[in-house]
């Protein structure tokens, strides 16, 4: 079940009905049926794939009462590592056991020796690197002693497979949302109005502008070899915005649907395309994951505080990894690893403009140069979405190394509109989206000054409903309604 589809429309109100007149008598019974309506939005799409999910809840229930129970540090780790080898191992037989096989072909044939294993078919569970994360992080903090072990069962199930996050995230802390599922709150009409104007706004985000870019986007990287410059330098920045608009989307709905419900998620994204370094943009983007390596993988490994060396090695693992988290494809690596390059040479540029920058009488707060990382960042993060979106490395590299062909003809309006044309985005659809991702990153501009909840709340109530009718209006009469995937899914 997706949000963008009739079946959640129909689905969410019930919730939304039985919630609050019968499941918020007592605690145990709301618990039970937001895991009973959780494992049927799940099983909407694959009943056969709750046993997984049942499985990591039942190893770390009984991981992190073993370790609350035990105080010998030696048993404490071997219940850690049963939890970590758990949860990995499935994600690893599920996502990664093709990739390995392929590549352990292809080397082998490399080295001249032939080598023939069958492919093992296996289906990715939707949702499973998000949810395995979740329930990891648990047992984790469970073991340094950062919070409590749970007794309560159904509390900790609800906790793992809350449906508005359980299949794209946000990727919750157990400090913060297990103890939610411990207490009852009482509907409010101001937590309701609050969470259905995010879910409306992150369903505008999904089907006027994703949806919209990704017509454009999949003509051009289905089969880049067929287009130049022009094409594709705007599917690659349409990207940018598509994944933004797809993801942040998914986020806003997931958001605002548990907050209607009474339970609060964090946020997953903070304007990033306003970042002004890279190091910046990993803060603002898919921060519940980006929160998670940096606690559970970059820290370990010693972070910063450790030598110069030693750090570049933490903070290339920690983005190779990134990056494999999101796919088994050489594509998803080379993302990865191209990050962690901006931010080796992002601190190095950093450290020399803080010694020479002086000189020049240039200093970090003017708007100028202010507007000019921005630009920057934003034009280094779409090179980096190449290869994050290309179907293989060729695929990127063909790409990248064909951005700017053909431009002599891109002054000719004949030939854009010819081009745009044959990417089945005709004039209308073009200035549709042009218009919803400027009217995007407006909104975005006046956030990063003041709340746009704040601001609206000061205005007059006509107004007010105004802007609220002309989002539905537009979500309705402009948006694409085919039923396409939010693009996270697949990780």
């Amino acid at each position: 079940m997706i949000f963008n589809s009739i079946d959640f429309a129909l689905f969410f109100p019930i919730v939304f009905i039985f919630y609050y007149s019968v499941a918020v008598r007592s605690l145990r019974a709301r618990n039970v049926f937001i895991v009973t309506v959780s494992y049927l939005f799940y099983g909407w799409w694959s009943w056969k794939f709750l046993s997984l999910i049942i499985v990591s809840t039942v190893v770390d229930y009984f991981v992190g009462l073993g370790m609350k129970a035990c105080s010998s540090e030696a048993k404490r780790k071997i219940l850690l590592c049963t939890s970590i080898v758990v949860n990995l191992g499935i994600l690893g037989y599920f996502k990664y056991s093709n990739f390995f096989i392929e590549n352990f072909i292809s080397f082998f044939s490399v080295l001249g020796l032939s080598f023939s294993a069958d492919s093992l078919n296996v289906i990715l569970p939707v949702g499973i690197s998000f949810y395995t994360f979740q329930t990891l992080s648990y047992s984790i903090d469970v073991y340094k002693r950062k919070m409590e072990a749970t007794k309560d069962y159904i509390q900790f199930s609800a906790f793992v497979c809350f449906f508005p996050q359980l299949v794209a995230g946000p990727i919750e802390r157990a400090s913060n949302l297990l103890p939610q599922f411990g207490q009852i709150k009482p509907f409010s009409y101001k937590e309701t109005t609050e969470g259905l104007k995010l879910a409306a706004w992150g369903m505008f985000k999904k089907v006027v502008i994703a949806d919209r870019l990704a017509i454009f986007v999949n003509t051009v990287y289905g089969a880049p070899s067929d287009h130049e410059g022009l094409a594709l330098i705007t599917a690659t920045v349409f990207f940018a915005f598509q994944i933004f608009c797809d993801f942040s989307g998914y986020s806003d709905i997931a958001i605002g649907t548990s907050q209607i419900l009474g339970i609060r998620l964090m946020d997953n994204f903070r304007r990033p395309y306003f970042s002004k370094s890279i190091h910046e943009f990993w803060k603002r983007w898919h921060i519940s994951l980006s929160s998670w390596f940096k606690d559970y993988l970059y820290i370990p490994l010693g972070g910063s505080r450790v030598s110069s060396i030693r750090w570049h090695a933490n903070i290339m693992i920690t983005f190779l990894i990134s990056g494999l988290w999101h796919g088994a494809k050489w594509t998803f690596v080379a993302w990865g690893a191209l990050n962690g390059l901006y931010i080796l040479l992002g601190r190095w540029v950093h450290l020399t403009g803080e010694k020479y920058l002086p000189s020049f009488r240039i200093t970090l707060n003017q708007r100028v140069y202010r507007l000019f990382r921005i630009s920057l960042t934003f034009l280094l993060i779409c090179y980096a979405w190449i290869f994050f979106r290309a179907e293989s490395i060729s695929d990127a590299f063909y790409i990248t190394t064909h951005l700017f062909e053909g431009f002599e003809k891109a002054l000719s309006y004949d030939y854009v509109r010819e081009t745009l044309n044959g990417l089945g985005l005709n004039s209308v659809e073009m200035v549709t989206a042009l218009v919803s991702i400027i009217f995007l990153e407006a909104v975005h501009f006046v956030q990063s000054r003041n709340s746009i909840r704040s601001s609206l709340s000061k205005r007059p109530f006509i107004f007010r409903w105004f802007v609220y009718y002309s989002v539905v209006f537009t979500v309705v009469y402009f948006g694409v309604f085919e039923k396409i995937d939010f693009i996270y899914f697949q990780f």
